[in-house]
């Protein structure tokens, strides 16, 4: 691996252990790890993390996006807020629209209603 390899993962493992994953070698990836092409060759491979964390992680994120923490919305914000932790794949998770309710502090009917709503929009 060449010198600049090394600076552009340097660069980027910031990057992706935020949105929760890890850089790892060649020779540490096993089957489900995604290659990192540098200039024509794989240099390593970005491995996913389990679900550990993984609900933190999106609301994290959309509280980033949305500028505030979901406790502090407003409801047309936590509406949206729903709507992208539910495009983040959140509402999967067991007990999320529970931990959701309580974050925002509302009622798990309320968060329900929101998801009802977006399934009716999609519709």
């Amino acid at each position: 691996m060449t010198d600049s390899a090394d600076e552009f993962l340097s660069a980027l493992k910031p990057v992706v252990e935020s949105l929760g994953a890890s850089v790892v070698s060649a020779r540490s990836s096993r089957q489900g790890d995604e290659p990192v092409q540098w200039r024509g060759e794989t240099v390593a491979y970005i491995r996913l993390n389990e679900l550990h964390g993984a609900l933190e992680r999106a609301v994290t994120s959309v509280e980033r996006e949305l500028g505030a923490r979901l406790a502090d919305m407003e409801r047309a914000q936590k509406q949206t807020a729903v709507r992208r932790l539910d495009e983040h794949g959140a509402f999967v998770l067991r007990g999320a629209a529970e931990d959701i309710a309580g974050r925002m502090g509302v009622s798990k009917v309320t968060i329900y209603s929101y998801l009802n709503a977006i399934e009716r929009g999609n519709s």
